[in-house]
């Protein structure tokens, strides 16, 4: 990093952005604990959370906070479309200069943007916390290191573990992370990717206030799977490169065949072409299926343009939706 960029001034507004699933027995306390943080710091704060068609009670929660304080939003989701798109919706109605995303399970402690802030004063564009002492069980612990280490081999790049959403980004380093028109989302290696000055602090990991992880394995999976093919077209290259290995050994044991005819080693006469040419074969289908898979699915991704999220109603917003 070089020289001073940025820092929050106590003009600077500061957008918080939780997305909401299954926490609605969170939010009043979660409320209560952000605002406790902030208010020392400044009064020019929001607080919006996103609810993801959390099952429970989450949205009659959110709209008596933003009865009560209206520096709540609330925006509502017309389903569930997944953490990370919902963290998109509440990025792109936020306000602040500074934008801090976090999760709503009390996991990401509130306590902790304090510092979050005082970091950015050195001079840093985004400002991550790494979770040093994860209150979290050994297996899923041990998870979540095997997903991140090879999420981190299938695209080519370093993601940490230890670190999930919880941090705070200028606003330039969100509006280019918005500015990504990946169909699947997955904040932590978009606001990586985009670069800019960013700094890590170690941070206190929380319990759970109230209820499981919403996360099963099934979803862990399919996040992975989806970061994967997003983020990366490595996949399709591992198919080519194994095409090109099958291929090679079929060559290989074309010429081993053909010395053994040569000797008079031959013992079933047409059976060895037979199986050469099917492996030799087999390997350019799986090289050529790899070339068109790398452009097709390109384009597929391109002309679909789904919307990522879909909003049902807003609260507090400037052009509420009712």
């Amino acid at each position: 990093m070089s020289g001073f960029t940025h820092s929050v001034s106590p003009r600077a507004r500061i957008s918080i952005v939780t997305p909401v699933y299954c926490c609605g027995d969170n939010l009043l306390q979660l409320y209560q604990r952000i605002a406790a943080s902030l208010t020392p710091i400044t009064q020019n704060f929001e607080i919006i959370m996103v609810n993801d068609g959390s099952p429970d009670q989450a949205w009659s929660v959110i709209e008596k906070l933003c009865s009560m304080d209206v520096r709540v939003k609330g925006i509502n989701l017309a389903r569930n479309f997944g953490q990370h798109p919902a963290i998109t919706a509440g990025l792109s109605s936020a306000s602040g200069d500074w934008i801090v995303v976090m999760d709503c399970d009390m996991q990401d402690a509130p306590e902790e943007i304090p510092r979050l802030i005082k970091k950015v004063h050195e001079g840093y564009d985004l400002v991550l916390g790494r979770r040093a002492m994860r209150k979290d069980s050994w297996l899923k612990r041990q998870a979540s290191h095997l997903f991140y280490r090879m999420l981190s081999w299938m695209t080519d790049t370093h993601l940490d573990s230890g670190i999930a959403n919880f941090g705070i980004y200028h606003k330039k380093v969100i509006r280019s992370v918005l500015s990504m028109g990946d169909p699947i989302r997955f904040f932590p290696a978009m606001a990586q990717w985009v670069g800019f000055a960013s700094a890590i602090i170690e941070i206190k990991h929380g319990e759970r206030f109230a209820g499981p992880s919403s996360y099963s394995w099934r979803k862990l999976f399919k996040l992975a799977s989806n970061v994967i093919i997003t983020f990366s077209n490595k996949p399709l290259r591992i198919i080519i490169n194994t095409g090109f290995i099958v291929s090679a050994f079929a060559l290989i044991y074309a010429v081993y065949i053909i010395w053994k005819a040569l000797v008079g080693g031959v013992e079933v006469p047409g059976w060895s072409s037979v199986i050469v040419s099917m492996w030799f074969l087999g390997g350019l289908h799986m090289i050529v299926a790899g070339i068109v898979g790398v452009y097709v699915g390109k384009a597929f991704d391109a002309v679909k343009n789904r919307p990522i999220y879909i909003i049902d109603k807003t609260l507090n917003m400037k052009d509420d939706k009712p």
